[in-house]
């Protein structure tokens, strides 16, 4: 009853689905379509009011993970939601692909059933398990073997899957494609050609699949087949024959030769070891030993060439294979003749000590050699140092004289080690030497050498007599007497004076001395010459030049030549008290007779009553008023004026002048600067002076005149007049008399006072600039005297006197 009654309801069950649900509705789709793509309009295909679908809620209920599609209520369209993937969705086990999904509708309740379609694209390509596939195959593989190769998997279906394989070009190896029993491609790898591993031990393939979509998609693996060996091949040798020579007696152990043979196979296949073949003598296998190892042949008995000379082996070479396989060869071993004999050399005759002055081409020695060997054992060749003055000539066989080839010098070599050696042609040659020595004999052919060519020696002035000036020490590079060096001072005068009288230099060593004391103010250089003479045979001899400077000492006290006073005396002037300001009082001239540098004299005050008063200019020693005298200042002024020299220590003079200022009007010192010669009072009585000068002139030009004639005719010294108090003549370069004092500071003036008890005569006279100056203290007088051995000219005599008259005349009409 139960039974009946479930019967009854599944009936009525099944009889209500099939009133609501219509016939399944089939569409197919390519995959990979795009978003919002439409596959259907179901509100056509369904015969469906495209009004009710929203009243009736109408939804779409997919069977599948993934919401793929929908269902637009508007208008009733079925569109892509998500791109469907055919290989993700179906397997590839299946050929066909459906997307099963329902449609709902309520009000009356409706349900339809759509199947799409998916239908496949080639959007995969052929993709293999491994990107690389290896082989290993046997070089002794027959051609036409197979070799399956893994094969590739495209999940696309149908024609899109693999459909053929492709090998890149190879001389050995071809593809052949295989279809399965479910349809899918495979290929076998074919050996159409023998291997060999000793020519190519890899081979490296590349397989491509490729599928049959439009357009056809590929991929590829790489194929590597490794050739393995086999022993199929046999051990060689470089060279088939070898032939070695070997001196005798070469020691025990000594390497013969080192045989190797190379098999092309690998691992044990190529391992080779060495033996002597049964055609090998005893004899020879006692001699050498051949290591089974390395193929090295060494010496194991002794070698005499006179005993045996040739060995001849068969050596085999043999490797370690499964099927062992060996190679052959054969050597000839020859013994070379050993060059064991010294050659000998024999001194038959050696000149020696020699003169260094021995001719070119001069036999000094005679040799012979000798080699008790045989061939080119037997022959020796002498040679000596290269670089030397000598030269080997073959006089006859085996004989050799030693002759000189180039001039000898014993001061640059004193004696020659000379080395004859004897050398063979063997192999390695032997040799013999003998040192012989040659001694060469001085020659007087040195000059004797000064260090310098020119000496140039200082002497400080007031010297002690017998001082040493300088060692003048020459060299000569001879020997013994060659040697012995004599030092001489050339004779030459000098003012009358011998040199001899001045210097004296020590023969032996040449010390050279001064005999006097020298004044720099007298003499001031020397130049003369010394000679150095050997005692060789000739004499050899040269000579240098010395120069002998005196050198100044500040041996000269300054001398105050203006204002000109009494010895010991005060200087008295007198001066107006209305002088004006910087007017010139008194000028302080001081000579020096030492050198310019000790003669430059400044001036100062040592004393003076007011230091308001005066000023003292340090060079030139004017004496100016600072200001004008005021009724305060004492009518006496003292002044003490130190004139310094510029030596060292500096020596000094001084002078007082006593200064009376007087109401009456004075003419003061004029400045001394422009005229020759100008009057401080002049007077009538100077008209008539004027015309006596003339007269007195044109009478002292013809004078002149007449004593230039007779002095260029009678070259004798002339008689000077004595120059007045206080005058100052130039003269260049003249001796000076014991009563003079001489200046070469060219600014200073000669300035002439002659005081009388009326008035005063200034002189004024400009100095050339490089002149040096005479002043003289002589007393005024008429006559003419000599002053020096040296004395002044005619002419200067005649200015002298012509001064002395003009200054008697001015001091007459001053006077009076």
């Amino acid at each position: 009853m139960q039974a009946r009654r479930r019967y009854v309801v599944l009936a009525i069950f099944f009889s209500f689905v099939n009133h609501v649900t219509a016939s399944v509705t089939h569409y197919s789709i390519p995959e990979e379509m795009k978003e919002g793509s439409v596959v259907a309009n179901l509100a056509t295909d369904l015969s469906l009011d495209v009004k009710t679908l929203n009243q009736r809620k109408m939804r779409l209920d997919l069977i599948a993970n993934k919401k793929y599609l929908d269902v637009n209520k508007e208008t009733g369209e079925l569109y892509v939601v998500e791109k469907i993937d055919r290989e993700y969705l179906c397997t590839k086990t299946l050929t066909l692909c459906y997307l099963k999904m329902e449609v709902i509708l309520e009000n009356p309740l409706r349900i339809f059933n759509i199947e799409l379609e998916i239908l496949d694209m080639n959007d995969n390509a052929p993709q293999f398990r491994r990107d690389a596939i290896h082989l290993d195959i046997s070089e002794a593989t027959p051609k036409g073997e197979r070799f399956s190769l893994s094969n590739a998997v495209d999940p696309d279906v149908g024609s899109n899957s693999v459909k053929t394989y492709h090998l890149t070009e190879s001389e050995h190896f071809t593809i052949e494609v295989q279809t399965g029993r479910d349809g899918s491609k495979f290929a076998d790898l074919i050996l159409k050609k023998t291997l060999d591993r000793e020519q190519q031990a890899v081979h490296n393939l590349i397989l491509t699949a490729v599928d049959g979509g439009t357009p056809a998609r590929s991929g590829t693996a790489s194929v590597i087949v490794h050739v393995s060996d086999t022993n199929d091949n046999a051990p060689t040798f470089e060279k088939l024959n070898y032939s070695v020579e070997i001196m005798e007696n070469s020691p025990i152990g000594s390497l013969v030769v080192h045989l190797n043979a190379t098999d092309l196979d690998e691992g044990s296949n190529s391992d080779v070891t060495y033996s002597y073949s049964l055609y090998t003598s005893e004899k020879t296998q006692e001699t050498f030993n051949l290591n089974p190892s390395t193929g090295e042949i060494t010496v194991k008995g002794m070698l005499n060439y006179e005993d045996f000379r040739i060995y001849d082996m068969e050596v085999i070479a043999t490797d370690k294979g499964a099927n062992s396989l060996s190679g052959q060869c054969t050597m000839k071993i020859m013994v070379e003749d050993m060059n064991d004999n010294h050659p000998e050399l024999s001194i038959k005759s050696f000149q020696s000590p020699v003169n260094e002055n021995i001719e070119l081409d001069t036999v000094i020695a005679v040799v012979s050699v000798s080699d008790k060997d045989s061939g080119d054992n037997g022959v020796v060749d002498l040679h000596i140092p290269d670089n030397m003055p000598f030269k080997l000539r073959e006089s006859s066989d085996n004989y050799y004289e030693l002759v000189v080839s180039e001039p000898l010098d014993r001061e640059k070599v004193p004696e020659y080690d000379i080395t004859f050696t004897v050398t063979d042609r063997g192999s390695p040659p032997l040799s013999d030497n003998e040192t012989m020595t040659l001694e060469l004999l001085d020659v007087n052919d040195n000059v004797p050498q000064f260090p310098q060519s020119f000496y140039t020696i200082r002497v400080m002035e007031n010297n002690a007599p017998g001082a040493l000036l300088s060692s003048l020490t020459a060299f000569d590079p001879d020997l013994h007497e060659n040697q012995y060096l004599v030092y001489f001072i050339l004779e030459k005068e000098i003012s009358n004076t011998s040199m001899s009288m001045l210097f004296s230099i020590n023969p032996e060593n040449g010390n050279l001395y001064a005999l006097k004391t020298f004044d720099y103010e007298i003499e001031k250089e020397f130049l003369f010459h010394i000679e150095a003479r050997d005692s060789g045979s000739p004499p050899l001899s040269s000579n240098v030049t010395v120069h002998i400077i005196i050198v100044d000492q500040n041996d000269n006290a300054p001398v105050i030549v203006s204002p000109w006073r009494a010895h010991g005396s005060v200087v008295e002037e007198k001066i107006p008290r209305s002088t004006d300001k910087g007017s010139l009082v008194a000028k302080v001239i001081a000579l020096d007779t030492d050198s310019v540098h000790n003669s430059r004299i400044t001036y100062q005050f040592l004393q003076v009553t007011d230091a308001t008063l005066f000023s003292l200019d340090q060079y030139n020693g004017e004496i100016r008023t600072m200001r004008m005298f005021s009724y305060r200042d004492p009518r006496h002024q003292r002044l003490v004026v130190v004139a310094k020299d510029n030596g060292e220590p500096a020596l000094s003079a001084t002078v007082t002048i006593k200064l009376s200022t007087v109401e009456t009007v004075v003419k003061a010192y004029s400045d001394m600067t422009e005229v020759p010669l100008e009057y401080d009072i002049f007077s009538d009585l100077n008209l008539y002076l004027v015309i006596g000068l003339g007269s007195v002139s044109f009478l002292l030009l013809i004078t002149i005149l007449v004593t230039i004639v007779l002095k260029c005719q009678k070259p004798k010294p002339s008689k000077a007049a004595p120059p007045c108090r206080n005058s100052v003549i130039s003269e260049r370069n003249s001796t000076i008399a014991d009563s003079t004092l001489v200046s070469n500071d060219a600014y200073w003036y000669s300035l002439f006072l002659a005081e009388t008890r009326k008035g005063k005569l200034v002189v004024r006279q400009p100095v050339p600039k490089g002149s040096r100056y005479i002043v003289s203290s002589l007393p005024r007088g008429t006559g003419l005297t000599d002053t020096s051995d040296s004395a002044a000219s005619t002419l200067q005599v005649l200015e002298k006197y012509l001064f002395d008259t003009c200054y008697t005349q001015m001091h007459f009409v001053n006077v009076y």
